[in-house]
């Protein structure tokens, strides 16, 4: 398992891929990182790359914040 996940690295829109046995395990721990180096949005997907079972994590698009004809100004 990676202990140092290159989340600083990435733009928005890129990823890496982390192979595991343990999906579970290693995309609590990638997303985790991700809090403490204050990266988001973070995000994570279990997906087959190349034949190998692993974790895919990757930075998504700024979320846009949306206000309803309801809110507040």
């Amino acid at each position: 398992m990676l202990k140092n996940y290159p989340w600083k690295q990435l733009e928005r829109g890129q990823g890496f891929f982390v192979p595991a046995v343990d999906l579970a395990a290693v995309r609590e721990a990638g997303l985790k990182a991700a809090v403490r180096q204050h990266v988001r949005p973070a995000h994570a997907a279990f997906v087959i790359k190349q034949g190998q079972l692993g974790v895919f994590f990757y930075r998504g698009p700024r979320v846009q914040k949306w206000r309803s004809e309801f809110s507040q100004p």
